[in-house]
Formats: C-alpha cells, structure tokens, sequence
C-alpha cells in the first residue's frame, strides 16, 4: 500500500523550525515528508532531524534537490541524507530551454541519465518532477513524450501541472507502471483563461482516479503538495485529512 507525505514547499512560508514542522505533520497524520527547499538537512542538522523523525514516526519520501546541488555539491548532499537513508532524489525542476526543441530534450535526457549513473553508486535512484512546460509541442509529440522514450529515469508525476498542461494524469500514471516510485497529489482549478492552485477535493483533478492509478504503477509515496496556499498550516491538515477519507 502507497504511503503519505507532504512535500515540504508546500509549507515553506511557515515561520517554524524544521522540527517544528515535522511535528505539524506527524500530527496530522501522514506517513512521512518529502524534503524540499529550506527545510532540509542540507540546511540543518542531520542529526537532529533524524532524532525527530524517530521520535515522530516519520518516514522520508526521496527530496527534492536541485540538479546544480547535484552535480556541484554532491558531497554535501550525501552527507546531509546519508544519515536517513534514503533511496533515492528527485530533481524538483529545470528550465523550459531544457524542453524548447527535440536537440534540447535529447540533451537533458543525456544529462539526467549520466546523473542517475552516478548517483547509482551511491545506491540512490533518480527522478524528475514535471510542470507544465514539458508538455510544449515538438512536432508530431510533446517534448514530455520525447523525454520519457529517451531517457530512463523515474519520473514523480505531478498531477495537477499534468492537467494543467493537458494531460490525463490517471492515464499517464498507467504508461508509466515501474517508474514512478512518487507521485505528487496536486489539485488545480484549470477552468479559467491561466490554471490555478487548489486544495485537494477542490479542484479539477480526479484525485481518487490518481491515487488507483498510481497505486496500480507501483508508487510508493503519495506526496501532497500544494504551491500557493492560502494557509499553509490549515493546508497541511486538509490534505492529510482529505487523503485520510479516500
């Protein structure tokens, strides 16, 4: 059975201490975190967050990293998630240039699997998350599409940007069956002229639809994110609560 996590941007205009914040969420009840811009052992004490998640029964979903961080600092990356055991990254974003021409797709393709390479030796997995941007038209194909058949990682798919960009989320997770180890439950409200943000249940995506789907994939974590809340505090608790129900 899929775990639950909250990614840990969703929350990242909350004045608290990172233990603070995974005291917030073991209360709300989720399975575990996923580690993402600030809150991070690579911002604070490894040791210490180790101590908390111990002590708040929380599991660690693979972080996001930056690809730069990645490839420049790998030593400071391996020394700040060494002590959680993790399994693997993700790479939470790239440029649209990555994805603007096939040359371009073909590129970051190559890129991210010599990464996945090398972080194989550290026993690590790699995954991309994707936005909307992906999804710009190359031809006969999406420069998503490209990317999939010509690279080899994981991907952590985004449901809500999927949609957003004109995808059907459910359905993609069912292609993807063994590559996707996360999966991120973002709502959004795509009727308007821009796609917009929204809490779980609130939105235009077919949350249930997602989760069997990603269920059937193989997913391990099911990972809340919400890019723009209103209340991040009451925002975490819903999506715990709203995951909770399903």
């Amino acid at each position: 059975m899929s775990k639950t996590a909250i990614n840990l941007y969703s929350v990242r205009d909350l004045e608290d201490s990172t233990t603070d914040v995974l005291e917030r969420v073991a209360g709300a009840g989720y399975d575990g975190i996923q580690f993402a811009g600030e809150y991070s052992p690579l911002h604070d004490d490894p040791d210490e967050i180790v101590e908390t998640l111990e002590t708040c029964g929380l599991e660690v979903a693979p972080p996001h990293v930056g690809i730069e961080t990645l490839e420049d600092d790998r030593d400071a990356v391996r020394g700040a998630y060494a002590p959680l055991e993790i399994e693997g990254v993700v790479v939470p974003w790239l440029d649209p240039e990555q994805f603007e021409s096939e040359e371009a797709v073909d590129n970051t393709a190559e890129r991210l699997d010599a990464l996945a390479d090398e972080l194989a030796a550290d026993g690590w997995t790699l995954s991309y998350h994707n936005h909307d941007h992906e999804y710009v038209e190359l031809g006969e194909e999406s420069a998503f599409e490209r990317f999939l058949e010509a690279s080899d990682i994981g991907i952590e798919l985004d449901v809500g940007w999927a949609l957003a960009a004109g995808d059907d989320p459910a359905q993609r997770l069912r292609e993807l069956e063994g590559r996707v180890g996360t999966v991120h439950l973002k709502d959004m409200d795509v009727s308007g002229a821009e796609p917009t943000f929204a809490e779980l249940g609130e939105g235009d995506v077919d949350v249930r639809a997602c989760i069997d789907a990603a269920t059937d994939a193989g997913a391990e974590w099911l990972v809340y994110e919400h890019d723009d809340p209103d209340d991040p505090a009451a925002s975490l608790e819903h999506g715990a609560a709203f995951l909770d129900e399903l």
